[in-house]
Formats: C-alpha cells, structure tokens, sequence
C-alpha cells in the first residue's frame, strides 16, 4: 500500500508512495514544499499493523509562523484580484479535481477508510463542485447601492485577510473542499490543517493549487498534531478568520483564542440527530434509510443515530431495520461491494466500544451488535434500546455505527424526544402527511431537518447547528459573509459640484 521511505525526491521535497500515487509529505508555505524534522505516523486502518503509510511533516510555532507571513504575503495578492479572475482559477481547481478522481478517491481510502466507490462517484467530484459553486457565486455577487439622507449609500464586500481552516478526519478532502472554497472566493488566503488521522489527501490538493495558478502563499498547507501546531495557528493575533469542523471540547480551545484576538469564529461540532418515523410514513423506505445511518461506521456528524418511531408500528419497523441491517457488507473499503468501513483509527473504536459497554452496564438493551470485529478495525452496526431518555447513548455523540431505539405515543412526544438533548445539527422525519412534516420540521431545533430523504442538500443553503452542535452558518452567501468585512461608502449627493 505504501512505500514510505522517507528520504527527499529530486525537487527536494520528501515524497512517499500511497496506493500507487506518489505524495509529499511536508508543508505548502508559500507555494513550495517544507519538510519539518520531526513527523507523524499516518496508518491504513484497511491494515493497520501493516507499517504506517507515511510519515508526515509535524509542524510546530515555527512552521505556524511561517505559514501566516506566507499568508500575509498571498492575501496581497490575491486578495486584490478581481472576482472574474479568483473564479477562473478556482474553475481550473475543480477541473484539476475530477481529472484526479481516482488518485483521490484511492488515497482517501487507504488514509481514512472511506469507501473508495463512493469517493470515486459523489465525494471528489462534490469537492470540485464545492469549488465550482463559489466562483460562480463570488462573480454574481452584487454591491447594495442605494440613495438615503441626500447621500449615495454603497455596501463593500472586502476580503478579511488570511483565514485557518481547521479540516476533520472524516470525508478529510470534501469537508476540506467545503470549508477552503468561501474562503477563497472571498478573497482571504488560507492557512489550511487537517486532521492528523487522515492528512494525505491534503497534499494532492496543495499541489493542484499551484497547477491551477493559485499565487504563492494564497493556499498554504500545515500537517500536524493538534494541540502543537493547530493551537499556534488560531492564537496568531495576524488571522482574521478561523473555521473548524470537529469536536465541541476542541471548539472552546479555539473560541478562546479567537476571543482574546477578536477574531470571527465558525465551528460545526457534530450532532445527535433524530430519525423520527411515524405510523403513515413510508415503512419500507424508512428502514432501509435507518439502516443506512451506520454508512461509514457512523463516522458522519449528520446521521440519524436517534430512531424515535410511533409505538403501534415498533414491531414492524424493527422488522424491516433488522432485514436492511443485516444486509450490511463489513469489508475492505477498496471492494465495491463493502457496505460498512472499519474505523478510522483503534482510538476511535475503543472509544466507540466503551459507550457501548457502559450501557450494558447502565442497564440498556443492547438489541444488536455491540462488539468490535476481531482482527479488523470493523465494529459491528448496532442498535441500543436505552432504559431512560438520560443514558448516555442518546444524550452523546458517539460517532460509530451505533444507533438508539426509543418509541413514542404521539407527535407532541416525538418533537420533545428529538429536542432532548444539547446537539441540534440535523435532524430526520418520515411522514406522508405534507402538514405533519411542515408542521413537526418547524418544530424541531435543528439546523437542518430533512424530511423523507437524507444527504440531499442545495450548496447555497445555510449550514450549521444549534446548541453545542455549533456557531454560525456555512453555504452559500453565509459563508462568503463570513468570510468577507463589510464597508459601507456613503457618498453626499452634491449637486453643485
């Protein structure tokens, strides 16, 4: 899978071989490679005591500094082209992107464990469309331009300045796509970290950056440890903007230095979605949508891992999930009939596996599942019927292919049972009665509910959470708001002159 042997190749820069790509392993400052002396371990959980895949550049206070000066450096330049011209090399990216889809899609899998299939048919070319949706946006963005009080009142879009875009280990290069594109159709340069359980996906792009004309410095690309590098990075008193995806524990560290530094703060922190299914819903699609909620070993922060069904259909629901369920193939993420990866990293699915053992031991029902699959980094899809609404299963964001099971009695309990816990990033409801869903949807405190159909979602829609799920909005204008300072010219209407 690898051939990581450490040493520099003929550019200078440490390359190593994944899945039959070849990689640098260092950091993009100033549109150039950057090897740090000491490295991480990034390993295959397809084979995880198979050897490390690489060993990746760990930066440290002085890679961050040189990185934001590099940023500094790039916003001059980029910063000041025009909204036609960031938007032309954003669209030659994207091109760049789906002629690399399959490198891509392998690498991915290898790193994180996604599915390549999947990478390969929606993940990779959703990141070049990522792209290709904010440079059209950034050029049909429009000045208010209105008279008042005699005077001619313009409102300015202007760039921010260098941006940190903190990236998660889960669809690492669609997530990081998702968060770069505003920034960089807004006009700020990044300063770009990802997770360090799935870092190499983050070299193909760094390099296509520079292939597609992006000025030195507009992208600059920092690997490394968290709490080191990534901590250095958002307490830079020279960054004005910062957005993370990850989890709410790891979100306070980082408000509190973009508090002491004022600077403007996104977070999307995960959630504890509920899939609500009354008795007229569709059963059949239901199940099988529930059933799918253990896609990439629950490894997806919008999954419907709360199951809230009306009670005189409990049999037949469980009937119908439990036959979709065990439909679920667990293997290589590399076969196209995989269904369900292994986890992305021992950690995790430890992590996953001690919720699971402290609600046999709190009492829960544990109806299917519960174990981790011995010799692989698999855990069994499964599905708890907790004892109080209070367990910590339903009230904790687990992050595995781990699901809860409660029923209630009528719509009013429904909408008190999704809204029970402190997340509210999305949320799942299955009805046929269009009042039902018009009327339960505008009831739950979410950011997003979908309703008889998950996963499906217009880019320029608001993204985000509430509760401890996040801050802000992503999508669309939201983001490029975010991304941007706004000035207001207000001009006198001087007639004699």
């Amino acid at each position: 899978m690898s051939n990581d042997t450490g040493t520099p190749s003929s550019s200078g820069e440490r390359r190593v071989d994944v899945g039959g790509v070849s990689l640098a392993t260092g950091h993009m400052i100033g549109g150039v490679w950057v090897d740090s002396s000491a490295t991480f371990e990034s390993r295959s959980p397809l084979d995880w005591d198979g050897g490390p895949l690489a060993h990746v550049s760990r930066g440290d206070q002085a890679t961050s500094d040189a990185a934001v000066t590099s940023s500094l450096e790039g916003f001059g330049v980029w910063g000041a082209m025009t909204a036609e011209e960031r938007a032309a090399v954003m669209h030659r990216l994207a091109d760049l992107i789906e002629a690399r889809n399959e490198e891509i899609a392998a690498v991915e899998s290898l790193d994180m464990g996604f599915l390549q299939e999947s990478m390969r048919l929606r993940l990779v070319a959703r990141g070049a469309l990522n792209f290709r949706t904010y440079a059209d946006l950034i050029v049909a963005a429009h000045e208010r331009d209105w008279e008042a009080k005699s005077m001619r009142n313009v409102v300015q879009r202007m760039p921010a300045g260098p941006a940190v875009v903190i990236t998660p280990w889960n669809a690492p290069f669609m997530l990081s796509t998702w968060k770069l594109a505003p920034a960089l159709a807004a006009g700020n340069s990044v300063i770009h970290k990802p997770a360090e359980w799935s870092p190499l996906t983050a070299s193909i792009l760094a390099e296509l950056t520079i292939e597609a004309g992006f000025p030195p410095g507009a992208y600059n690309l920092v690997q490394g440890i968290g709490e080191e590098v990534g901590a250095a990075l958002v307490a830079d008193d020279r960054v004005r903007r910062i957005t993370f995806t990850g989890s709410p524990e790891t979100a306070r560290h980082i408000g509190r230095s973009a508090a002491e530094n004022l600077v403007p703060f996104t977070a999307e922190l995960g959630g504890k979605g509920p899939f609500v299914v009354f008795a007229d819903a569709d059963l059949e699609a239901a199940a099988k949508k529930a059933a799918w909620q253990f896609d990439d070993s629950g490894q997806v922060c919008l999954a419907g891992t709360r199951l809230l069904v009306e009670e005189s259909i409990r049999e037949v629901f469980l009937e119908r999930f439990h036959h979709y369920a065990d439909e679920l193939v667990l293997g290589d993420s590399r076969d196209a009939d995989t269904d369900i990866a292994p986890m992305v990293h021992p950690e995790h699915r430890d992590r996953v596996h001690g919720f699971v053992e402290r609600a046999r031991a709190a009492g829960d029902t544990v109806v299917r599942g519960g174990q981790p699959v011995e010799g692989s980094l698999h855990y069994e899809p499964t599905l708890i019927e907790p004892a109080s609404n209070q367990s910590e299963v339903v009230q904790s964001e687990i992050f595995g292919p781990v699901l809860t099971f409660q029923t209630f009695a009528d719509e009013a309990e429904a909408v008190e049972l999704a809204n029970s816990t402190a997340y509210g990033l999305s949320a799942i409801v299955y009805t046929t009665s269009r009042e039902r869903a018009e009327r339960v949807g505008r009831s739950l405190r979410s950011g997003l509910v979908w309703v008889n159909t998950f996963l499906v979602r217009d880019l320029t829609a608001p993204f985000g959470g509430c509760g401890i799920s996040g801050i802000g909005r992503e999508g669309g204008d939201h983001a490029l708001e975010f991304h941007s300072d706004l000035k207001t010219l207000m001009i006198l209407d001087d007639t004699t002159t």
